[in-house]
This record gives structure tokens, sequence and C-alpha cells, in this order.
């Protein structure tokens, strides 16, 4: 497989499935051509861990702050207060609010705590013109609910994970700053993800991404992902798109820097 310029836009680096051997995961990130990686948050800890990872990689990995919806509970005010306070005072460049939205797959326990925060977080996006990184499962019409309140003011930003049909896309798409976040679900033997993409999303609206630990992309299916992975997702959009490898690298290093200003981008 040939060296190919990519930037992960979704990876959990931060985490505790790197601790032993972060080092060597980051180099063989950029051993594989992967140009920089951006880190989001979940909660107040995770905002820490991923300023301390952005720092031991300066140049290479990028932070996002926020609170993911799974973290909502009943005391999300504080946590956002303390979250806002840390975007605020930050001394490097965060590159987007997130990880953000709205999960309701497992359980509505926390539905309105979690529309108020997500919507909260929006909020953030229109002041601080930041993009957002979007988490969806479950709740795509709430969530697009509460986006249009603001889509003229809105910056823009990434649907991570995107996995939906043709519909689906079509109606996260009508925010036209947004872009789709693909990674190994691609991949996967029974997705129709590859037919969806290529029928209804142009190559302008993606981004790459891992979600690295999670979602490891086939042949690879069930090891810890890692942002080296990607150019298996790569291999897979060029041949749905019926384009090059090098293609679908250029179009979404394009996109990237597009939907992510304040990323320097060194490539």
């Amino acid at each position: 497989m040939s060296i190919l310029n990519y930037i992960d836009t979704h990876c959990h680096l931060d985490g505790e499935e790197f601790h032993e051997d972060r080092d060597a995961v980051v180099q063989r990130a950029r051993d594989a051509g992967c140009k920089a990686i951006f880190l989001p948050a979940i909660d107040l800890a995770s905002c820490q861990t991923v300023l301390d990872t952005c720092a031991s990689y300066p140049d290479y990995c990028y932070p996002m702050l926020g609170l993911h919806p799974e973290e909502v509970k009943d005391d999300w005010q504080q946590h956002l207060a303390q979250i806002k306070r840390s975007i605020d005072n930050c001394q490097m460049s965060i590159v987007a609010i997130g990880e953000v939205g709205l999960d309701f797959y497992w359980s509505r326990e926390f539905e309105q705590q979690q529309l108020l925060a997500f919507e909260e977080q929006v909020r953030w996006s229109v002041e601080l013109q930041l993009p957002l990184m979007i988490h969806c499962r479950k709740a795509q019409n709430e969530l697009v609910a509460i986006l249009k309140r603001y889509a003229s003011d809105l910056p823009g930003g990434v649907f991570h994970c995107f996995t939906g049909n043709e519909q689906e896309a079509r109606q996260l798409l009508e925010f036209d700053r947004f872009v789709l976040g693909i990674g190994g679900v691609l991949t996967f033997k029974k997705s129709h993800l590859p037919e969806t993409l290529a029928a209804s999303v142009p190559l302008e609206r993606l981004v790459l991404e891992t979600d690295a630990p999670y979602m490891a992309p086939v042949p690879l299916r069930g090891q810890r992902n890692e942002s080296s992975f990607v150019p298996h997702v790569i291999s897979r959009l060029a041949e749905a798109y019926g384009v090059s490898e090098e293609t679908i690298c250029k179009k979404t290093l394009e996109n990237t820097r597009r939907v992510f200003p304040n990323y320097k981008c060194l490539v």
C-alpha cells in the first residue's frame, strides 16, 4: 500500500487504550502518511488528557473540547461551565467544539439534559466560530431541529461516524458548511455505506476519521483501531467513487482545511 497524505479528524488518542505505546502509535501514523490527528474530549477529565496529549505532539495533534451526550447527567451545567473556561483559557489552538451531540440509543433517561447541553455547545460554536464535531445516534430528527435554529450562523463541522442511508445523508448535507466523517464502518462486509455515499454524497462533503480505538477497518476489524489504519478506508472510498486513492486524499485534505480553519495545515 503506497504512502498517502491524510488527516485523522477524530481519534481518542488520549485514552488509556494507548497508554502503553502512544509514541509508537503516533510514529506508525506518521509512517503511514497521517499528517495530523484531531482529538475530541468527551468529559471534564478527558479535556485535560486531550490537552496534555496534544502538548506532547505539537503541530501534529490538535484538541477539540466538549461534553459527549452519553456523559450528560443532571450536573451537565456545572460540567459545561468548567469546559467553557478551559476553552476560553486554552493556550493552544482548539480546532473544534467536540465531541458533542445527542445519543438516545441506550436510554432517553437524560433526554432533556442532552438537548439542553447540545444546544448550549451549539451556541459556543456560533460565539467562537469554531466548528462542531457532532455525535448522533438514534436522534437525527431532534439534532437537526436544534441545528436549524442556528444554521445561518454556524461555521460548520463534522457529522462524525456517519453510517446512515441516502435520505439521512441528504438531510445532514442541507447544512452546507458541514461534512460527513467516514471511518472503518465503510469497510465492513454488510455495510451499505459505500453505495450510499457514492449515490448521494459528493467527495467535497467527506473527511476521514478513525474514532480510534474503536471500529477498526477490515481486514483489521476486532483489533484496537489507530490512525495508521486509515489507508484501508481510503482504498474502499476510492473503489466506491471510482477514483484514485490520491484523489480521495486530495479532496479530504481540502475539506479538512475548509472545515477546520484553526488547523494550520502543513501539507
